[in-house]
């Protein structure tokens, strides 16, 4: 059960959510246990977004919360395919982008908790 929620301060177009969207989903099984069938995302462009007090160069802040554990060569190696493909797709530098990973321990699904 991934969920990865970007905020972005630039503006997207459908093509480039289509791509990001496939990106992530071909590369969400780095952590282990987790697929594209259950990944969810939501997208959130043209955010005010102040990194090092100024909003004038693109900026994101990506979220990724999954249901149990996240290894830490997993998140690494996530942190690294997450940051190149915004970088590619929204010309967002990589030393702009911060990424939180969450580990959830309750999750609930289809009326009912895992």
């Amino acid at each position: 059960m991934p969920f990865i929620h970007s905020s972005v301060s630039v503006s997207m177009t459908e093509e480039q959510k289509e791509s990001i969207k496939r990106k992530l989903g071909e590369n969400i099984s780095i952590i282990p246990g987790k697929t594209e069938d259950w990944l969810m995302i939501k997208f959130e462009d043209n955010c005010d977004l102040y990194f090092r007090g100024s909003k004038e160069l693109p900026s994101a802040f990506i979220e990724v919360k999954v249901f149990g554990d996240i290894k830490d060569i997993a998140a690494r190696k996530m942190t690294e395919i997450i940051c190149g493909i915004y970088e590619k797709e929204l010309q967002i530098k990589q030393n702009r982008i911060y990424i939180k990973y969450e580990e959830v321990k309750k999750w609930g699904w289809n009326g009912s908790n895992l």
